[in-house]
């Protein structure tokens, strides 16, 4: 082996000392300015003349703007600003908690047909069951979606339990904050936690932006809050919402957050009215009602910035916080069927192509949404729901649904032009959603 030459060692080590010397300088410079970059929401970058806003600073307490409704309007629209939310978690940290209780990946696995031990409760036996929902009482005789299990590939789904479920909510609010979809999963929750209920010690409050149900004995209660856009919109009415312009705060969910706040479990959902076109911005410094517009990707990001300020705030330990990601449309059969022109109507039964992805789920909202969910992975436990829910074209209420307008002669004569290929038969889909809930609580 050879060895170096003692008379030779002090200038090579005298060179290498000075190259570790300028090896250090330069990760420290470097250093220095990621630390500066990474600090991009505190000071603006003057090169691309982004204006970065703090959210939820404004409230009616501290003559904060008027609250939006459904007849506010804009005095003008302009172009977008730029202007983006400036989030950040500053919060101690309170210890990293998985999304899995496990190693295995309880939203990896396929449907199976149980008709056994599913469905989980009868539809006719749930007094609070929706009229929009109800397959089987709006003349689907084809009950096939009511008995699918879902199996992950490699452990099981904790098996429902009422009574447990009742034994974790004891003595607390779960609430479900969101569109008519988590609307859907919340009426899930309750017809699948009634039944153990006495009829007189459970009550339903009436339909409003926040409806209660209530159990007495556990002194708990499962809720609804309707917020389909998470920030302050225009479209906060439960019932009228159906409007022409969508106006939002993008910078607050103060709002909502004063009906949410004191939950102890929150369950949110925000995606299906981000796809209806351009959005119109009406940002809470504003005094003039001079609105921006923004197309729906972007005008999301934004709320879900404002959203993520509030979330990153919470403790872990004392409240519990999940996202439902987004739940698919079947609108094009072609998607699933080579050369067809129909959707969802008539399906019976799920696809088993594993892998299976259709428009009706679109993956850059999926990656804006994940990577802020990234930043909040200790604060936040995330429902995957999307591609087990892909699998399920025959699980929605297709024409077999109270509709609350009365279908003209050539929608009746085409089922497939009126089909509601977008909500979810319950029993169905949405009780898979809330077993994941359970498993994880």
């Amino acid at each position: 082996m050879q060895r170096w030459n003692r008379k030779k060692t002090q200038f090579p080590v005298l060179v290498f000392l000075l190259f570790l010397f300028i090896v250090f300088s330069n990760l420290h410079s470097e250093n220095s300015i990621l630390q500066i970059q990474d600090g991009h929401d505190r000071s603006p970058r003057h090169q691309d003349s982004i204006t970065y806003v703090k959210p939820n600073l404004f409230s009616r307490q501290n003559h904060g703007p008027e609250v939006l409704d459904r007849f506010s309007t804009c005095n003008s629209t302009k172009e977008y600003s730029g202007r983006k939310i400036a989030w950040t978690d500053r919060t101690p940290r309170y210890g990293h908690r998985r999304d899995t209780l496990e190693s295995c990946d309880v939203f990896s696995g396929k449907w199976v047909f149980d008709n056994s031990s599913y469905p989980l409760y009868k539809e006719s036996d749930c007094p609070y069951m929706s009229d929009q929902l109800a397959c089987h009482k709006h003349g689907r005789s084809d009950l096939g979606y009511q008995y699918w299990r879902w199996q992950p590939h490699n452990c099981n789904l904790k098996r429902w339990n009422a009574t447990e479920m009742w034994e974790k909510l004891r003595d607390k609010r779960l609430m479900f904050v969101g569109d008519s979809l988590n609307r859907g999963q919340w009426i899930s929750m309750v017809c699948l936690l009634q039944s153990v209920i006495p009829a007189d010690k459970r009550s339903m409050s009436p339909n409003a932006a926040l409806t209660i149900f209530e159990a007495e004995e556990y002194n708990a209660t499962v809720e609804f809050l309707w917020a389909p856009l998470l920030v302050e919109s225009n479209s906060d009415d439960p019932v009228n919402h159906r409007l022409d312009d969508r106006i939002i705060r993008p910078d607050s969910v103060l709002k909502h957050a004063s009906e949410w706040e004191n939950a102890d479990i929150l369950i949110f959902n925000s995606y299906l009215w981000w796809r209806q076109g351009p959005v119109k911005l009406l940002w809470s410094a504003e005094a003039n009602g001079v609105c921006e517009e923004l197309d729906s990707l972007g005008a999301m990001e934004l709320a879900m910035g404002a959203w993520a300020d509030w979330a990153s705030k919470v403790n872990p330990l004392k409240k519990r916080v999940f996202f439902v990601t987004m739940s698919p449309t079947h609108l094009w059969s072609r998607e699933w069927k080579p050369e067809n022109e129909g959707n969802c109507y008539s399906e019976t039964s799920p696809i088993d192509l594993e892998g299976y992805w259709g428009s009706g789920s679109d993956l850059p909202t999926m990656h804006m949404v994940e990577k802020v969910l990234s930043k909040l992975s200790s604060k936040v436990s995330v429902l995957n729901i999307t591609q087990l829910s892909e699998y399920r074209k025959d699980g929605h209420p297709s024409i077999y649904r109270k509709f609350w307008e009365a279908l003209k002669p050539e929608q009746l004569s085409n089922p497939a032009s009126y089909s509601d290929c977008i909500h979810w038969c319950l029993p169905g889909v949405p009780d898979v959603w809330n077993e994941f809930l359970f498993h994880f609580l």
